[in-house]
């Protein structure tokens, strides 16, 4: 029986492993990578993965992933073909299993038609979603309407969300939340010392507050800082840092071998402790 995305998704998390999960821009950065990099990922140990949703005006992106949306969308990423993507890994030989979760900006979605989004997303084989722009207050339709299709919706939490914030966004969140590391846009800001230790305080705190898992991002360049990041978190999340390894590609092949070796560099210390 083919799994739904929450089934997915749930046995993932049930693991209770500490979880290595990339970014990828599709279609980057050339065309026709976009499966080829998802499943090389995948056979890497990727334990999840985020796709991104190019557009064209992002608010968190940094430099690095605003250049991958830029060429995506000069390679032809739209929506209607991201889905046929993730179908399209979702049924290769052999398949995309691991959980895939769509990140991206409300825009692109409200011109697509929330609920029409939705049920291409469920049908092709995404599994959640989050969308940085989005907050909470305004999300509760759109939460709804992802529970109904047993689909995943995942909200943010930077360093100065207050406790009770957190409180309330773990209680929103369906199944894990997402924490920036620094307040900065993707792959522009590496972690002083100092801003480790405020990192370390800033995780301890969401510990404390939130009940579901969480996974951090932002910033985290190479295995010594994945490493670190998984001791006092559930998983984490890099996406500039692979993205600037597959700038040279020239072909899918190679951008699916460039993933793979990045991917593989930072198992180098791979800590098993649960979560």
């Amino acid at each position: 029986m083919k799994p739904n995305a929450l089934q997915r998704l749930d046995a993932t998390l049930a693991q209770r492993k500490k979880m290595w999960i990339p970014y990828l821009m599709p279609e980057f950065p050339v065309p026709g990578t976009t499966v080829p990099v998802l499943l090389a990922l995948q056979e890497s140990g990727a334990d999840l993965i985020e796709l991104g949703i190019p557009y064209s005006d992002p608010l968190a992106d940094g430099p690095i992933i605003q250049d991958a949306a830029t060429r995506a969308i000069q390679n032809g990423a739209t929506l209607t073909k991201l889905f046929q993507w993730i179908r399209a890994a979702r049924h290769a030989h052999p398949p995309l299993t691991v959980p895939l979760i769509m990140m991206g900006y409300i825009n692109p979605i409200l011109q697509y038609g929330i609920d029409r989004f939705l049920d291409d997303a469920k049908e092709a084989g995404a599994d959640g979603f989050i969308i940085p722009d989005l907050p909470i207050e305004e999300a509760e339709d759109f939460r709804q309407k992802c529970i109904a299709r047993q689909l995943a919706l995942v909200f943010l939490i930077s360093p100065v969300t207050s406790d009770a914030r957190i409180q309330k966004i773990d209680s929103l969140a369906t199944h894990f939340l997402y924490a920036i590391s620094v307040n900065a846009t993707t792959g522009t800001k590496k972690l002083s010392q100092q801003q480790a230790a405020n990192v370390e305080e800033y995780l301890a705190r969401i510990r404390r507050h939130a009940q579901k898992p969480f996974v951090v991002g932002f910033g985290i360049e190479n295995a010594v800082q994945a490493t670190k990041i998984l001791e006092l978190a559930d998983g984490v999340v890099v996406g500039s840092a692979l993205l600037r390894h597959l700038r040279a590609a020239k072909t899918p092949e190679e951008a699916a071998e460039y993933a793979a070796k990045f991917w593989q560099s930072l198992h180098q210390t791979d800590p098993q402790t649960a979560y």
